[in-house]
């Protein structure tokens, strides 16, 4: 990692910070992942209704995302983490006493403003602190903070809740929040005036309206192509340990999520420094084929070898496309745009998370869980196609694009393309 060597020592000290607050606030969610669906079980919850209470976290996200990108980008990125890391604080403990659906579904909403605050503020601070050149590494090395806490938070939030009962789970969910609220009011950002510094295209940027911009070319392809990425997540953390229990196949669903997590952390490891060399594109579409094949894989799963073999496509899969997608964006917006653009760009991720609970619920209901990760395949052969077809401003460059052969037409910061 001889890239921290070239930051200097107090943006060296806000990264670490931030990387350890990233870890407690990833591990605080993850510890839900595999037990929240069976705490809404346990309280009456049909599949469907379970479906909507875990969809219910990108109510949250959806409706706090707009006025939060406007807040990193008006007033810092700071203020937005300590809010994420607040909320992900207080909200487990409000669960203990949710006994019935409808509530559940709004404490699942509050919920979901923690992920909107952090991961908006999270990505654009990030980016703030890193070299133009060295973006997609520095990046790559900071996202790692998914995947640790995605390894951890379920086999140890399966432990307690199988040991201990839920409400040492949630307790447990609030402590590691709480710790990461103290960690975040440590982190000295860059000056932020400077980055936001008056001109006549920043005011230009600023009257420019939140929405409008979604239609923006560097931003519509990624919105769509992460909100069907959020489907084909939303199905995973939602459905996946109550599939494994239906199989009656002798796994933990909390090992299926770690594995995944294994699997993210070294393709994370590996791929942001490498799209500095080869461009973005190359790794969005690897990691789009990748959730095709994990979904094909749970489509046919019968014993533990199959899920646990998923599970390290779909890790590949999210520890390329999530981040690359972020990298992209950043490639793409200037400072005192970041936070609009990110919250509008990961939005479209938020949706998918929205809809997988109820759409692909229903389809639970009809069809059946293996059915409905076939459906899942389907969607993320669809986001493939649209990549690999309209990311660029022709189909030749998207084509070119996607596999690694041409530049960025929208990047402000040139990239390079493989060599022939």
């Amino acid at each position: 990692m001889n890239i921290f060597r070239d930051i200097e020592p107090q943006r060296k000290r806000g990264l670490l910070t931030l990387f350890a607050a990233g870890l407690l606030f990833w591990s605080s969610l993850a510890s839900l992942l595999p037990t929240l669906p069976l705490y809404v079980q346990s309280v009456g919850g049909t599949k469907q209704q379970i479906g909507f209470v875990i969809g219910a976290f990108a109510i949250g996200l959806l409706l706090s995302r707009p006025q939060l990108g406007k807040i990193a980008d008006s007033r810092g990125r700071k203020q937005v983490l300590l809010l994420g890391v607040s909320v992900a604080a207080v909200a487990p403990i409000t669960y203990l006493f949710a006994k019935s659906i409808p509530l559940l579904l709004c404490i699942r909403a509050f919920h979901g403003i923690s992920i909107a605050a952090f991961t908006t503020a999270y990505s654009a601070l990030v980016t703030d602190l890193s070299p133009p050149g060295k973006r997609g590494e520095l990046i790559g090395y900071m996202s790692l903070v998914t995947p640790i806490g995605l390894a951890f938070g379920p086999a140890i939030g399966g432990f307690v809740q199988a040991g201990l009962g839920y409400p040492f789970l949630f307790a447990m969910s609030a402590a590691l929040a709480t710790i990461g609220v103290f960690l975040t009011t440590k982190i000295a950002e860059p000056n932020f005036a400077e980055l936001t510094k008056s001109d006549s295209l920043f005011e230009e940027k600023n009257r420019q309206k939140y929405w409008q911009m979604l239609w923006n070319p560097r931003v519509r392809i990624p919105a769509l192509v992460l909100l069907l990425v959020g489907l084909v997540f939303g199905t995973l953390s939602t459905f996946m340990p109550l599939f494994i229990q239906e199989t009656k196949v002798n796994l933990n669903p909390g090992l299926f999520y770690s594995t995944a997590a294994v699997a993210s952390f070294g393709l994370r490891l590996l791929t942001g420094r490498a799209s500095d060399k080869y461009g973005r594109g190359l790794f969005i579409s690897a990691g789009l084929i990748c959730y095709s094949v994990s979904m094909l894989l749970l489509y046919f799963a019968n014993n533990s070898n199959a899920f646990l073999l998923a599970a390290l496509f779909e890790g590949a899969a999210g520890g390329t496309v999530l981040p690359m997608m972020v990298t992209l964006m950043s490639d793409r917006c200037e400072p005192q745009e970041r936070g609009r653009l990110f919250s509008l760009c990961i939005g479209g991720f938020d949706l998918g998370i929205a809809l997988a609970g109820p759409i692909l619920g229903f389809a639970a209901e009809q069809v059946g869980y293996r059915n409905m990760f076939g459906l899942a395949a389907a969607v993320s052969v669809l986001a493939f196609l649209i990549f690999v077809t309209l990311s660029s401003k022709s189909l030749s460059h998207s084509l070119q694009f996607a596999i690694g052969r041409g530049k960025d037409v929208y990047a402000l910061v040139s990239i390079p393309v493989a060599p022939e």
